[in-house]
C-alpha cells in the first residue's frame, strides 16, 4: 500500500510505501527536504502534520514538548500509517550535487590544539567533489557503520577535503584517528550530506553561530563567501571552554581584520586564568541574543553541540527569529 504525502505551501505530492520514511519517500523523487543527523536527534527536518497518522521508527528526540504538542514530526523518522498533509518552511529545489561514494586518500594530518585534528583527504584525479558550503560527509566503515563530519574547506576546491576531528573520550572511530591514522590511508566517504547550507535567495544579514568543531562547516560557509564576492553581513560567534579550544582563532581574526562584513565574537565559558581573556565569557548563544534582541531580520545557523543548538533555538524565538530562519547542524556522536 502507498501513502500519498502532501506538502503545504506549494502542494507537492508523492507517494511514500509504509516502511519509508517521510525524508526518505521525498528524496526519492527529488524533492530536497531539509535533513541533518537522519537519526531523530537534530531538528533540522521538522514539519508540522495538519492530517494523518504517523508511527516514529526511532525516538523522535529533536523535538520538544511544545512542538509536540503543536503537531510537529520529524521527517527523517516519521513513517506514514495514512495519507499526510503536511506544512514544512518552503522546500528547496533538488540539489544539484549527487552524493556520492569514493575512496580517499590520507594527504596531510595537522594537530590544531590539544584534541583536534585537521585532516585533508584526496579525491581520486578522475573525481571532482561538489557540495554546498556547510555540508558533511560519511566515512563508509568496514562492518558498515558510519561516521559523520563536517566539511572544512570551501567548494572552490573540489579535489581535497578538510576535517576537523575532535577526540571524543570512549569515542572508537576518533580514538582509531588520533593513535593510528596516517598519510596515505585509505578510506570510503560518501557525500555529500545535509540541508546545512547558506541560503542563497536572502540579502538578509547572516549570525554564525559555532560550538567546538562546530567551527569546520562554519569556516567552509565563510571561505565559500569571501571567494564568491557575496556581499552579506558574516556575524561569526565562536563559543568553546578556554582559548586553547578556539583552535583556529587567529585564522577567525584574520577575517575579521581583513574583510569588513565579517565580525568575529569569541565567546569563553571557563577561560584559564592563564588565558588573560579580557573577551566575552558565558554561553555562546546567550551572547548571541544579548547582541540580537530582535532577529526577526536575520537567519541563524548554529553548528555544535546538541546542547548549544537546542538552546540557541529556544532563546532565539524568544527574541523573534522566525522558526525558517533558524538552521542547525547538531553534532550528535554516534553510539555504538
Amino acid at each position: 500500500m502507498n501513502y500519498q504525502i502532501t506538502l503545504q505551501p506549494g502542494q507537492q505530492q508523492f507517494s511514500a510505501h509504509p516502511e519509508d520514511t517521510v525524508l526518505h519517500a521525498a528524496q526519492r523523487v527529488g524533492i530536497d527536504l531539509p535533513y541533518g543527523c537522519r537519526n531523530g536527534l537534530c531538528g533540522m527536518c521538522k514539519a508540522r502534520l495538519l492530517s494523518g497518522q504517523i508511527h516514529y521508527r526511532q525516538e523522535a528526540a529533536g523535538l520538544t514538548e511544545t512542538e509536540r504538542a503543536e503537531h510537529y514530526i520529524l521527517c527523517c523518522s516519521a513513517q506514514p500509517r495514512s495519507d499526510l498533509t503536511l506544512s514544512i518552511a518552503p522546500v528547496s529545489p533538488a540539489s544539484p550535487f549527487q552524493k556520492r561514494r569514493t575512496p580517499v586518500r590520507v594527504e596531510t594530518i595537522q594537530r590544531l590544539n590539544h584534541d583536534v585534528l585537521q585532516v585533508k583527504l584526496k579525491l581520486p584525479d578522475s573525481i571532482r567533489f561538489a557540495f554546498h558550503a556547510g555540508q558533511y560527509i560519511d566515512f563508509i566503515l568496514k562492518d558498515g557503520r558510519r561516521r559523520s563530519f563536517s566539511i572544512a574547506s570551501a567548494p572552490q576546491d573540489s579535489t581535497h577535503i578538510e576535517l576537523h576531528i575532535r577526540h571524543i573520550d570512549g569515542g572508537r572511530f576518533t580514538g582509531e584517528i588520533f593513535d593510528h591514522i596516517k598519510v596515505d590511508d585509505l578510506f570510503r566517504i560518501e557525500g555529500p550530506l545535509g540541508s546545512f547550507y547558506l541560503r542563497d535567495t536572502s540579502a538578509r544579514p547572516v549570525i554564525l553561530m559555532a560550538g567546538g568543531t562546530g567551527f569546520a562547516p562554519l569556516k567552509s560557509i565563510i571561505e565559500d563567501s569571501l571567494a564568491r564576492g557575496i556581499p552579506r553581513l558574516l556575524y561569526l560567534y565562536w563559543g568553546a571552554r578556554g582559548l586553547r579550544d578556539l583552535y583556529q582563532h587567529a585564522l577567525a581574526s584574520d577575517w575579521a581584520t581583513r574583510h569588513p562584513q565579517i565580525r568575529y565574537i569569541p565567546v569563553l565559558s571557563e577561560p584559564d586564568p592563564e588565558d588573560h581573556w579580557q573577551g566575552r565569557t558565558g554561553l555562546v548563544h546567550t551572547a548571541v541574543a544579548a547582541d540580537f534582541p530582535d532577529l526577526s531580520g536575520y537567519e541563524v545557523y548554529g553548528s555544535g553541540p546538541p546542547a548549544m543548538v537546542y538552546a540557541g533555538r529556544d532563546a532565539f524565538m524568544h527574541n523573534h527569529l522566525p522558526r525558517h530562519q533558524y538552521f542547525s547542524d547538531a553534532f550528535e556522536y554516534a553510539n555504538d
